[in-house]
């Protein structure tokens, strides 16, 4: 099990847990890291002093090294006229749970890309690893966290995009395929190729000279096997880890991924502004069927989080976010550690 991608993240099996926002927490982090694994959180919905207190509560839980994941995505423009209409266009579905739509939204995610003082925060408690999603921040920003002996991973869904993070200087690549779960780590979602995780892997390990870790779709050992054997170093697995008693999934979300939905999942652009796979559900379907023109993201995103929490007050999980990915019938209600072991000994098998 020697490769040098285990070396560089000095983890003992080639399995890492994904960053969800929203799913993974400082307890799931741990036990995965404590099973050899490499553990994440992520805080691309945190502030600063948020993020530091997820950080020290996964060290206080864990003397392995675990991923830090940051959102690296192109900050939002304002356009309050997209931005009204798309309240206007959801002010009927809000009428449905007798609420009123909100009379306007906010950025509710502050971007890597110009957060110096989340940069700061991550120089002075130094983490293993630090992953980038959505893109790549600034060339400064990667030098400081590189300086200070982080290892640098970045979500890549192309070659054009795997040349820039490789030139950019990040030590491995995370080839997400379009089987993921959540949300697509594409750079600009206008360029979207769409690629599956066997053929994103294939192409990267071809013409990379980094390690690729492939993420998209991988629930078991067999999948881990299959895409070492493409020439993956290890596997990010997102789903898998759902109904794991240390995630924070709801209980109508575990509900969901042992059901039937859990045999179709979409991706769609309609809940946040950028696309994101999930179990399909009125975000779905109701959404995107005449929507107009979306707000960036996050904006779009302050929009659903209202919709569904006037849902959630009439105890309705029409509009909740199950992000999954196209595996998720495989999915096992494992303590995390447990699944660590499996996932393992199944690679053997």
């Amino acid at each position: 099990m020697s490769n040098r991608l285990l070396s560089l993240l000095n983890i003992e099996v080639p399995i890492i847990q994904s960053p969800m926002v929203g799913v993974s927490t400082p307890k799931l982090a741990a036990a995965v890291s404590n099973a050899g694994g490499l553990g994440s959180i992520g805080i691309g919905a945190s502030n600063v002093e948020q993020a530091r207190a997820m950080l020290l509560e996964t060290a206080a839980l864990t003397d392995k090294p675990f991923n830090v994941n940051v959102f690296s995505h192109q900050p939002a423009v304002q356009d309050s006229v997209r931005e009204s209409q798309w309240l206007n266009f959801l002010a009927p579905f809000f009428a449905e749970f007798n609420a009123a739509a909100p009379t306007s939204l906010r950025e509710i995610y502050t971007s890597f890309v110009e957060d110096a003082d989340m940069l700061q925060m991550l120089l002075e408690e130094k983490p293993a690893v630090v992953s980038f999603h959505f893109g790549l921040p600034a060339q400064s920003a990667i030098d400081a966290l590189k300086d200070a002996g982080v290892v640098l991973l970045c979500s890549v869904t192309s070659l054009a995009e795997a040349k820039m993070a490789e030139h950019a200087g990040v030590h491995a690549l995370v080839a997400q395929g379009y089987e993921a779960g959540g949300h697509r780590g594409v750079f600009d979602p206008s360029q979207d190729s769409e690629m599956g995780t066997f053929a994103l892997v294939r192409v990267l390990a071809d013409a990379c000279r980094l390690p690729v870790i492939a993420a998209g779709g991988i629930m078991d050992g067999a999948g881990i096997k299959a895409v070492m054997q493409l020439g993956a170093s290890a596997a990010q697995l997102g789903t898998a880890f759902i109904l794991c008693p240390e995630s924070s999934a709801s209980a109508a979300y575990r509900e969901a991924l042992k059901g039937p939905r859990a045999h179709q999942t979409k991706v769609t652009s309609a809940i946040s502004g950028r696309p994101a796979r999930g179990m399909v559900n009125r975000n779905f379907t109701s959404l995107a069927a005449n929507a107009p023109a979306l707000p960036d993201y996050p904006i779009a995103y302050d929009a659903n989080k209202a919709l569904n929490m006037a849902a959630g007050a009439k105890a309705n999980t029409d509009f909740a976010v199950q992000w999954a990915g196209q595996g998720a019938p495989l999915a096992r209600e494992l303590p995390a550690a447990a699944l660590v072991n499996v996932l393992a000994l199944e690679m053997k098998s």
